[in-house]
């Protein structure tokens, strides 16, 4: 199987897990702050280290895949293109965890910002009723 079509498997088996969440009451799925914030840093962890460790082997890879191709050996052109497909799929992973981590956080600035904006308004007309 591709790692698109697993991709879009994993896509479709996470969506059916987030229409199921609220339970039998049919409830919407909700997250509180915390929740977001410590996912968030996971993905944030999860990208840094897939930046590092994601790529530990890119240049021995490609030394070895060279090696191998001068001797003739046709697994060099083989091991050429498996190093090439990895760093693709791992540029992909990092992208993916920065996009969620970046989400996540303009998510939660957000709803701070949104939230400050109800207070402000709720106070300002409790003060306009005590007036009029």
């Amino acid at each position: 199987m591709s790692f698109d079509a697993e991709w879009a498997a994993a896509r479709a088996t996470a969506s059916l897990r987030l229409d199921h969440a609220g339970g039998a009451t049919g409830s919407d799925l909700a997250l509180n702050q915390d929740h977001i914030g410590a996912v968030g840093s996971e993905a944030h962890r999860l990208h840094s280290r897939l930046q590092t460790d994601g790529r530990h082997a890119a240049t021995a890879s490609a030394e070895a895949a060279a090696a191998l191709a001068r001797e003739g050996f046709s697994s060099g052109t083989a091991l050429a293109k498996a190093n090439s497909r990895w760093e693709s799929q791992v540029k992909t992973l990092v992208a993916a965890c920065a996009q969620i981590s970046n989400g996540l956080n303009y998510s939660l600035s957000s709803h701070a910002r949104e939230e400050q904006q109800l207070y402000a308004e709720f106070t300002s007309s409790k003060i306009e009723q005590y007036l009029t």
